[in-house]
């Protein structure tokens, strides 16, 4: 059965709600006040990290990993009740947002309902559960077991007949069998038109089932980048690895940021630096769909420790809420930033500076958008030799025109950017005598 995309996907973004770090109370209620703010800043889907109830034995930390499920048809009551959640679906809905979870398909944690009710649920090893991946927290389920499956597929549609969400992020979606998320998806389509599936997992074949993939290799790429282990010319191949390798209908995110990156890896300034913001952009204007993390506009500047209460320290004002804002609404009024769209060309643009510049532009039909990102340290006088950069163009951020047929020079800070587009000019009227 081939899947087709929600129609409102193409030009959608993802943001990562972190429920217990977002706020002091760490409740759904707590957060439903930053919703506004949200809105305002054009955020389009809203995927919660897992909500259930956290298993105790094994836990890490103080309070547990969110990954090991104590019941899949609970709320964690951390975070409030079902009702709670259920206001802030609707709530959400009201508000124009799309709502997804995270779903835990691979493994349990130790002390699951099923544990008890349904030992077959789950893989052994001289009789004794497997942890898998060294994760210690966590039991691996059985996915030869239908049953199991079965009862999989039932826990993922009481929150969509509960709740009303509108969709699945896929914990390592790569480690559950692809016909699993065939059947599942095939089965909950059914039950509610235009759900969203999204797959951590960078497996190619996995858009039979899912809409959207991560990006890791080109993050690593581009953390690498930055650490001078790599050159432009290798992040360029990544693309095209990705053009060659994944259907033209994939819809792939790209981040900066996320709870493990953040987490273990450090934010995206110890990863990035001065490159953070151009990286952003990039998230945000090529093929693909772009994921923030919980706190990036304020930005946040501290690792979230991942098993214990560190709550995101917001100030009166998100100092890159307007960054994001721009981006977010320019993909979603201009055509040329549509993810997957055949309609959609690609183009990378010569400068004078192609070891240091990353230059391209989209389009589709009238629309067309200019980016160029300077990642060096070097400030640059930078000229455009391409042809296929001929119209009249306005900067997103800074609202400077540029006639590109007489002035192809521009002038760019160490890892600054420019984000330009064509400008519709008005129509001239033409009369008969």
């Amino acid at each position: 059965m081939k899947f087709e995309h929600p129609s409102w996907s193409y030009d959608t973004n993802i943001y990562e709600v972190n429920v217990r770090q977002y706020t002091t109370e760490g409740t759904f209620e707590a957060f439903r006040n930053h919703l506004p703010r949200l809105k305002d800043m054009g955020v389009e889907v809203l995927w919660f990290m897992p909500i259930t109830p956290i298993s105790i034995k094994g836990r890490k930390g103080s309070l547990g990993s969110y990954y090991a499920v104590q019941n899949y048809k609970e709320v964690n009551p951390e975070f409030g009740s079902l009702q709670d959640f259920v206001d802030l679906v609707k709530y959400s809905h009201d508000l124009g947002f799309k709502i997804i979870i995270d779903w835990v398909a691979n493994h349990t944690g130790n002390d699951n309902v099923w544990i008890d009710e349904h030992p077959d649920f789950f893989c052994y090893d001289d009789n004794h559960i497997i942890h898998p991946n060294g994760w210690e927290d966590v039991s691996k389920l059985d996915f030869d077991n239908l049953q199991m499956q079965a009862a999989m597929i039932d826990a993922m549609k009481f929150w969509i007949a509960s709740c009303d969400i509108d969709g699945f992020r896929c914990d390592m979606a790569h480690l559950v069998p692809l016909e699993f998320w065939k059947k599942a998806r095939t089965e909950l389509d059914m039950y509610k038109m235009n759900l969203f599936w999204l797959a951590e997992c960078e497996e190619a074949n996995y858009h039979e089932a899912f809409d959207a993939t991560y990006t890791w290799k080109w993050m690593h790429a581009t953390e690498e980048f930055y650490n001078r282990k790599n050159d432009l010319n290798s992040l360029f191949g990544v693309l095209q690895e990705y053009e060659n390798s994944f259907p033209k209908n994939a819809l792939r995110t790209y981040f900066t940021s996320n709870h493990d990156e953040n987490s273990w890896n450090g934010t995206e300034y110890e990863k990035y630096g001065e490159a953070a913001k151009a990286f952003a952009v990039f998230s945000c204007t090529w093929n693909g769909l772009p994921m923030i993390y919980s706190g990036q506009e304020l930005p946040n500047n501290k690792r979230l420790q991942f098993f214990d209460k560190d709550n995101i320290e917001w100030k009166d004002k998100c100092e890159l809420h307007d960054f994001y804002k721009t981006l977010l609404q320019l993909r979603k009024t201009n055509k040329a930033l549509r993810a997957a769209d055949g309609n959609v060309s690609t183009s990378k643009i010569s400068t004078n500076y192609d070891d240091k510049v990353f230059a391209f532009i989209r389009k589709n039909e009238n629309d067309e958008v200019f980016v160029i990102l300077n990642l060096s340290e070097e400030k640059i006088e930078l000229e455009i030799f391409d042809p296929l950069i001929q119209n009249f163009f306005i900067d997103i951020f800074n609202k400077e025109s540029i006639d590109f047929s007489e002035k192809q020079n521009i002038e760019l800070q160490p890892w600054n950017f420019r984000v330009l587009k064509k400008k519709k000019l008005p129509k001239k009227n033409f009369w008969k005598v």
